[in-house]
């Protein structure tokens, strides 16, 4: 039977305490193809109830037993990875392929990687005749988005289980789907009635509710930085902790020493995965001036190979945005693009050829932009790649640092000492070089407005905790 309309509550599926439903919108059809129940101000003031209830119990079990309960819903996860891939491509709209290979790929390896940094965590610790606590800061509220649904979600319950923190989880009302079948993860590893509760429901109406709950201890939002700002106002009267991860507008810096085609090629790639829909993509491309036509040359052709297209296909490279209200808004920056002079080397507005229904967006490039233009500025959330042409490096990094945000920042160069050395002149909280690949054991998190706190691994571990010194207590 269907959990859809039903929230996660000490340790049963249970129904919202008053009925409303909104659809879920598959994105390749624009059709509903379910609905999900959401929540009120009455569901999280019981879901906050059976967290703190829970919290002193679950604050003492010991580090052993986290860790197989860890483990115990890492088993689980892996057994339904196939049901978690499909719910993200059809709410979302990701290539079955892509959600398989990325998306729920995403949510196992950050439990292995939170796994892996508990195994080695040491909680308390002497300073002399002081000894050091670690204790779970209580309980956690979590806001989590639709673009990359089962990271963000793994990345705030997997810590919060590893420090004995309790929590409610507010999973996006537009991409809920894939949080209930982890809700459904949650219940057959056996975790404690109490530790994990889910409510579905809108931002105000669920999301701002958690943040400004006096019951809650710390909330985790991971969302864009208008919606931050809302959740840090709403905190702010009752002094809570507040860990974000925000927008941002990552530049891409090419050095002149770099393989032009090899390193567009691979920004054209980072730019446009996941529909673009990536907070830390890699939007705004510096290529040296002399070199900018060909660059354009060369990112034309990358951007050709990106076949969008039904989600179930096998060859589609990008499925559709997540929304209208989405879709809009690409279509918008776009428009300004093309209004503000940038040079439209491929794409531009409108649905690819062919496709008469879906929110999809060409992939598209532009050249000659300039670092005062709208999509230079703006973060865009769609295939859209800005190309910069650059005169001098200082004048590279001045504009790619000349941002709100800071997020992410990547370099490409042929000569790893350089591209060392540039990495430290960035403002960002990942500086990525020659496109590793991912790393789940490396900070992640921003600078400036794209939040505060940091993600992954211990990383997460440490956000999750408040710091006892007990002065006197000898070695």
């Amino acid at each position: 039977m269907s959990n859809h309309l039903k929230f996660y509550i000490d340790g049963a599926f249970v129904d919202p305490l008053v009925p409303a439903t909104l659809d879920v919108i598959n994105p390749a059809t624009e059709e509903a193809y379910t609905q999900i129940s959401v929540g009120t101000a009455a569901d999280v003031e019981r879901a906050v109830a059976a967290a703190r209830a829970a919290f002193p119990a679950f604050a003492k079990v010991p580090q052993a037993e986290r860790l197989a309960l860890l483990k115990r819903i890492l088993e689980i996860y892996n057994e339904r990875y196939e049901d978690i891939a499909r719910a993200v491509s059809e709410e979302m709209g990701a290539p079955l392929s892509f959600a398989r290979a990325a998306q729920a790929w995403a949510g196992q390896v950050h439990l292995e990687a939170t796994i892996k940094a508990l195994e080695d965590f040491v909680f308390e610790y002497p300073r002399g005749s002081t000894r050091i606590v670690l204790e779970p800061i209580g309980v956690v509220g979590m806001i989590t988005p639709w673009n990359w649904p089962l990271n963000q979600i793994v990345c705030k319950v997997a810590p919060a289980i590893a420090t004995g923190c309790t929590m409610v989880l507010k999973p996006s009302e537009i991409a809920p789907i894939s949080g209930i079948v982890f809700a459904e993860i949650m219940a057959a590893a056996g975790v404690p009635k109490g530790v994990f509760n889910m409510v579905n429901g809108t931002g105000p109406d669920v999301g701002q509710v958690i943040a400004a709950h006096p019951g809650v201890d710390m909330v985790s939002f991971t969302g864009s930085t208008r919606a931050g700002i809302i959740v840090a106002k709403s905190a702010a009267d009752t002094v809570k902790r507040v860990a974000q991860e925000l927008g941002g507008k990552s530049a891409n810096i090419i050095l002149g020493d770099a393989d032009l085609e090899a390193a567009v090629t691979a920004g054209v790639g980072g730019c446009f995965g996941n529909s673009g829909q990536s907070c830390d993509a890699p939007t705004r491309m510096f290529v040296p001036a002399d070199r900018h036509a060909e660059a354009l040359e060369i990112a034309r052709a990358a951007a050709e190979t990106h076949k969008v297209g039904d989600p179930l296909a096998e060859d589609t490279v990008l499925g559709p945005l997540v929304s209208q209200l989405q879709f809009d808004k690409v279509q918008r920056l776009i428009k300004a693009g093309i209004d503000e002079g940038a040079t439209l080397v491929s794409g531009g507005l409108g649905r690819p050829d062919g496709l008469n229904r879906g929110y999809y967006a060409k992939p598209t490039v532009f050249g000659n932009v300039q670092h005062e233009m709208t999509i230079s500025r703006e973060e865009i959330f769609g295939p859209v790649l800005s190309i910069l042409p650059y005169g001098t490096e200082a004048e590279a990094i001045e504009k790619a640092n000349d941002t709100v945000y800071g997020l992410a920042a990547y370099i490409a160069s042929g000569d790893i000492g350089h591209a060392r050395a540039v990495a430290r002149e960035l403002r960002a909280g990942t500086v990525n070089i020659n496109y590793p690949d991912w790393d789940t054991h490396a900070p992640f998190g921003g600078y400036k407005q794209s939040g505060n706190g940091r993600e992954y691994a211990d990383w997460g571990i440490h956000d999750f905790l408040e710091t006892k010194g007990i002065v006197g207590h000898g070695e």
